[in-house]
């Protein structure tokens, strides 16, 4: 025994050692061999806007630092992409921006910011100029802002107005067993729909059609801004499929060259005069912003407004930059509030709801900062049930036009298998000591526990309206007429009331800084996550590869079916959920 336990003692020692050495190794080179400190911007440089790597408007900050240093990507944003862009405009080394094969995951929301940049840029007679092999139409919407537009002779260009498909399951719940007991507040709360019916109901397919039609015209104008089309060609081009191959497109005006990719990089090289058999200057975006992050300084001002970002779905615990977690919200809420630097907040938010408990606590939390500091609340791709649960208390709201917004909704769904038992023959017996005492999935529902549960959705719908009607300064009638689990964007949710005003993150920080009544400023970012050390290894290659198998054997679409259901399985409790995910090619 004695010998096994040496043996045992050796081969833990072994392995601490190599693990120390590892990470000592690891610690090292990210100390001393730090990424921002070694780009070197040369003159003469254009800018290469890759955004393969960028997908939320927050990169995240870690109070340990550890989890920066083990971090797989540099903790760079959209936020981060945007003021990077706006020094490059005055940047004398910087001469241009190339969009080159873009294949970027932001939201349109996001995406119509980055525009904004990019058009703002172009003002300094610096140019934009933009390459792809082919261009989905999301992708095209970001790459019209360019001066010029190349696309190669053998791809194509998706351009073809925007469609969504829904899924029902009612028959098959018949004839499987397997049911979703389905308890809502809200005509339009479709989330809970496909397991309702077989087929779009009236007040669904209204507010789909409308959010559809909404969408699409913010995205022609733009693109009609951008290229001097009307819209209406441009619906005449997208109906007829009218762009599909280089030359059509081409001759609808929606690209302007149809080139290769060499000769793409020689127009870039004549714009900065630069000889035919030499390179120019490059520097990836990402590059540039750690760069601008690390040794820029916008402001000088003692003041400042804290940018807080709620993004991704709303749950309880900590969070991270890609979940809204109630307790970093809260401490970074009351951080700012007990900072006497920080004269206003703007809150950033990026989410299509959660949990309705934790929407609620996140909601005090601001009511509490807002009687000391102004709130102000900015709109990304997404502020949706939950989203715009913690959004309705601010001072003033912004949203952009294509911005996802509304569903004041609530719903609960309770899996049932007592059809699947009965036919498979099992059975199950319950034993309690009170009436109540258990909801099980193996009995049909209990009428009793369904009007129980109703009830506490009813509750939580009614604070959800009462909420949004204290905080727009309308009535309880006024919200529920506009309510009902209906989803809004933008530019119709300030028609209704939803929302102040159109406009970006840098709008709602000009805002909060004339609520605080300042007029220099720096901004602080939140939240500064707190993770614990086992956090660090899921940033490291080997902790992923069950994920990265499972979506190298299902394929990315499949995968992304397969996240859904773990989502629905961990929803738990009533939900202030956005009824769907809407996701643009």
């Amino acid at each position: 025994m004695r010998f096994l336990g040496n043996v045992m003692a050796t081969i833990i020692g072994i392995f601490i050692f190599f693990m120390l050495f590892f990470f000592g190794i690891v610690l090292i080179g990210a100390l001393f061999g730090g990424e921002s400190e070694g780009v070197e911007i040369k003159k003469n440089s254009v800018i290469e806007l890759d955004l393969k790597n960028i997908s939320n408007d927050y990169a995240g900050k870690y109070k340990d630092p550890w989890m920066d240093v083990f971090s797989e990507k540099k903790n760079i944003g959209l936020t981060d992409i945007v003021n990077a862009i706006a020094v490059a405009k005055t940047d004398s080394d910087i001469k241009g921006i190339s969009i080159l094969n873009q294949d970027s995951e932001l939201g349109l929301a996001q995406s119509k910011e980055l525009r904004e940049a990019l058009n703002d840029f172009k003002k300094s007679g610096k140019f934009v100029m933009a390459y792809a092999n082919n261009y989905t139409q999301r992708d095209y919407y970001l790459n019209s802002v360019a001066n010029t537009i190349y696309l190669n002779p053998a791809g194509d260009l998706d351009f073809k107005g925007l469609s969504t498909e829904i899924m029902f399951f009612k028959d098959f719940q018949e004839k499987s067993g397997v049911k979703m007991e389905v308890i809502r507040h809200g005509k339009y709360k479709s989330a809970v729909e496909p397991f309702l019916e077989n087929k779009m109901s009236d007040a669904n397919r209204e507010q789909t059609t409308a959010l559809l039609n909404s969408v699409w015209s913010s995205v022609l104008a733009d693109i009609s801004e951008s290229r001097h089309i009307s819209t209406s060609r441009l619906n005449e081009i997208a109906t007829g499929l009218l762009a599909r191959t280089p030359e059509m497109a081409k001759a609808n005006k929606l690209i302007d060259i149809v080139a290769y990719e060499d000769v793409y990089h020689d127009a870039i090289k004549k714009a900065m005069k630069v000889a035919g058999d030499e390179d120019y200057n490059k520097v990836s975006i990402t590059d540039y912003a750690q760069k601008v992050a690390t040794t820029s300084i916008i402001s000088d001002s003692d003041n400042q407004i804290a940018v807080i970002y709620a993004q991704g779905e709303i749950q309880s615990g900590e969070g991270d930059v890609n979940v809204i977690g109630e307790v970093s919200m809260r401490r970074s809420l009351q951080e700012a509030r007990k900072n006497k630097d920080i004269k206003a907040i703007v809150l950033r938010v990026d989410s299509p709801g959660g949990s309705a408990l934790t929407s609620d606590l996140i909601w005090r939390e601001i009511e509490l900062t807002k009687k000391i500091k102004p709130v102000v609340v900015s709109m990304g791709n997404y502020a949706a049930s939950g989203g715009y649960y913690i959004a309705c208390n601010a001072n003033t709201i912004f949203a952009e036009r294509n911005t996802i917004t509304g569903s004041i909704g609530v719903f609960g769904v309770l899996p049932n298998l007592s059809q699947l038992t009965t036919k498979i023959g099992i059975n199950t017996e319950q034993v309690m000591t009170n009436e109540n005492a258990n909801y099980s999935p193996f009995v049909p529902l209990n009428e009793k526990f369904k009007a129980v549960t109703l009830e506490g959705i009813e509750k939580v719908y009614k604070t959800f309206v009462t909420h949004v009607a204290e905080g727009r300064k309308m009535t309880f009638a006024q919200v529920d007429s506009i309510a009902q689990g209906r989803v809004w964007t933008g530019t119709e949710a300030k028609r209704i009331g939803l929302v102040d005003k159109i406009g970006n993150l840098n709008d709602a920080l000009k805002e909060a800084a004339t609520l605080a009544k300042i007029k220099d400023y720096s901004t602080q970012n939140f939240p500064v996550y707190e993770k614990d050390f086992s956090d660090i290894f899921s940033k490291f290659p080997f902790a992923k590869s069950k994920e990265d198998l499972i979506k190298g054997e299902l394929g990315e679409e499949n995968y992304f079916i397969l996240q859904q259901i773990k989502k629905i399985q961990m929803q738990k409790g009533i939900q202030a959920r956005m009824p769907f995910e809407i996701s643009i090619h």
